[in-house]
């Protein structure tokens, strides 16, 4: 077997570690990759986008924390607020007296779409809540006066579409008010 010179094995070592190198940077992508997918992922929104999110952002932390001057704050006064119930499609005085009297409730963002059309955002999101699991908000913000304001938002329970038939027997055949 042909001896190595002194050169051909710093040589050796040297591809043994730029590869070594190669492979642990490979690992280190690859863990970050899967990471990502745990965690929902962000968009790149405008600066617009971002501070509708945050009002929605603020939405949930008000209303957690029953913090009903800041959270009525976030809409306009001709907001209007659709409940889950097919009865509750209130305006912000008939929601206010429904929402004073509790201690508030808790819905976590899960994911949410956000799209503008000039001064008006849509936005749809999965909430996640400790009473009820997954809901979905959906809703309108309109800028005015450089302040993005919650026209209306709309509270619901998405059915898998398995149970959808189940589901809405049950509501057909429950008792009417």
């Amino acid at each position: 077997m042909p001896t190595m010179t002194s050169y051909q094995r710093q040589a050796l070592s040297i591809t043994w570690l730029r590869a070594t190198l190669f492979a642990i940077a490979a690992l280190i992508f690859s863990a970050q990759n899967a990471n990502a997918s745990e965690t929902p992922t962000m968009q790149v929104q405008t600066t617009d986008e971002q501070a509708a999110a945050q009002v929605l952002d603020k939405l949930n932390q008000y209303s957690s924390s029953a913090d009903w001057d800041k959270y009525f704050a976030l809409y306009r006064q001709d907001g209007i607020f659709i409940g889950t119930d097919a009865s509750e499609r209130w305006d912000m005085v008939e929601f206010e007296g429904y929402s004073r009297p509790t201690n508030g409730w808790r819905y976590d963002l899960v994911e949410r779409h956000l799209i503008q059309h000039g001064n008006i955002i849509l936005f749809d999101e999965l909430l996640n809540s400790p009473a009820y699991g997954i809901s979905r908000g959906t809703g309108t913000l309109i800028k005015t006066d450089g302040v993005w304001k919650i026209a209306q938002y709309h509270l619901s329970f998405p059915i898998p579409n398995a149970l959808a038939k189940q589901i809405t027997t049950e509501i057909k055949n429950a008792p009417k008010p």
